[in-house]
């Protein structure tokens, strides 16, 4: 009889703090905190957690996943660096899953009927004003296009094929509501949110295949160089 791969899944690119434990390709247990500035001080706190729920110890882990972006520059630093600091107290393999890839799985999943063939799927994360990390993904969740950065406006999507359909959804498709409510072939879906349980099928595959990270070199695949600020002063 095959044993159980345990995988312990971490999602930090958004806003959300989340973290699951999987089995065998299957969400055992999930918990979400959809909450701003909470990774640093909760994460651990919700591994420690899940572990607890399942019954489980970091010994019984096959490996742990981890979103690797693109997202939030600080949630994914603090989500990778919680991830290898894990693999390596327990000598467990890392695997790296695409957050968009995990976006479009997730959607598909949620779904209570399959979606159509002529539908393609657009994970949105919010990046600033109306930029967002993006990607395009067929009905079965398979990528189309590669990861970009893309500022979005009223015509982003005017060339599609008359008989194609596009869904947006992720926390950057929510502010494009009202921007495409009239639009014939957009259609955006609000409220979705990002889940380390998305990542089950993919995590599992990904330990199958031997797609494991270089625990001492992974980086968080950023897309974008990272920009500090200063607020400006007030007069």
């Amino acid at each position: 009889m095959m044993s159980t791969q345990y995988i312990l899944q971490i999602e930090t690119a958004t806003q959300v703090c989340s973290v699951a434990l999987s089995g065998n390709g299957e969400t055992v247990a999930a918990i979400d905190i959809d909450e701003p500035n909470v990774h640093a001080s909760r994460l651990t706190l919700l591994v420690e957690e899940i572990l607890q729920k399942t019954g489980l110890t970091i010994n019984d882990l096959s490996a742990v996943a981890v979103s690797m972006g693109p997202g939030s520059y600080t949630g994914l630093r603090i989500g990778v660096s919680t991830a290898k600091g894990l693999c390596y107290a327990a000598d467990l393999p890392l695997l790296g899953v695409g957050t968009l890839d995990g976006m479009a799985a997730g959607f598909v999943s949620v779904n209570d009927s399959p979606i159509d063939g002529d539908t393609a799927l657009c994970p949105m994360v919010d990046a600033r004003r109306m930029e967002v990390y993006t990607a395009t993904f067929g009905s079965d969740a398979q990528p189309i296009t590669p990861p970009q950065a893309s500022i979005i406006d009223a015509h982003s999507f005017d060339g599609i094929d008359l008989n194609r359909r596009i869904v947006l959804f992720g926390n950057g498709a929510d502010k494009f509501g009202e921007l495409f409510a009239n639009h014939q072939q957009v259609e955006v879906v609000a409220g979705f949110k990002n889940s380390a349980k998305h990542m089950s099928l993919l995590a599992y595959k990904a330990f199958g295949t031997g797609q494991f990270a270089d625990v001492a070199y992974f980086e968080p695949y950023y897309l974008k160089d990272f920009v500090a600020t200063t607020p400006k002063k007030r007069r």
